[in-house]
């Protein structure tokens, strides 16, 4: 099936923060019309859920953060649960811009703070070694990687996980459309979303695009067609393969 012209795009993710934006870029050289609305969201659980867990967070002596919205809704639960942080916990980050996001909730002391310096579970051997009689706490999503655990089981610490956070779809109100020439995902998650909101939705000459292999696998398997994906070999970036897709897409403007 031959695709339309593309003019307007949806992408399923927030707008970006700033000014700058490779999207934006893309947006005044291909003369095209952006939209930034996600299509899931993040949920903390309720302190009820959080009790039937069975976990006190002043038992454990150290916290494992793996994302912003990691603290954020650890450090929320903390609030309602009345629990306030001694100052001689230890944290765990999975990058620095992690560890430094913490001063939105702690006064920052280096020496009770650790991150990986590459960003990678791997980064923090050192620090899990030196630390290996803490107790750790480990706050994660209900849909996690198995590859963090995997890491920190090898390293036989003391640690328990705490689902603290969810991700759940971003209803549509009633009035919205999907309004659009070109349909951008990041997840598979999303494109679930699309199917709960719309589940009539036909794509017909509108275009698709995604980041992610389990995305791609997502989209095929609900019989969509993927016209844009990335990463590949030439385009490891969502907004590198979209500006080749529009190239082409445009060409006989």
């Amino acid at each position: 099936m031959n695709i339309r012209k593309v003019k307007k795009i949806l992408v399923s993710q927030p707008k970006p923060n700033g000014e700058k934006s490779p999207y934006y870029d893309i947006a005044e050289k291909y003369r095209v019309e952006l939209t930034f609305r996600p299509f899931i969201k993040v949920e903390r659980v309720s302190v009820k859920e959080f009790r039937q867990q069975r976990i006190n967070i002043l038992d454990f002596t150290a916290i494992i953060f793996t994302a912003r919205t990691a603290v954020d809704n650890f450090f929320s639960l903390c609030e309602d649960l009345r629990i306030v942080m001694p100052e001689t916990m230890k944290y765990f980050c999975l990058s620095e811009s992690i560890a430094l996001y913490l001063q939105k909730y702690i006064i920052y002391r280096k020496r009770k703070i650790f991150f990986s310096q590459t960003g990678k579970i791997e980064g923090l051997n050192n620090a899990f070694t030196k630390h290996s009689k803490e107790k750790f706490l480990f706050p994660v999503t209900d849909q996690h990687h198995d590859d963090l655990t995997h890491f920190i089981d090898e390293k036989k610490i003391n640690y328990t996980k705490s689902v603290m956070y969810r991700t759940v779809s971003n209803d549509f109100e009633g009035d919205e459309t999907i309004d659009c020439d070109m349909l951008l995902f990041f997840s598979p998650l999303g494109v679930a979303s699309l199917q709960k909101n719309f589940p009539n939705f036909q794509q017909g000459d509108m275009a698709l695009g995604c980041f992610g292999a389990a995305t791609a696998k997502a989209i095929e398997d609900v019989g969509l067609r993927l016209d844009c994906k990335a990463p590949t070999p030439e385009f490891s970036s969502m907004t590198a393969a979209l500006e080749n897709f529009l190239k082409e897409n445009q060409k006989e403007d």
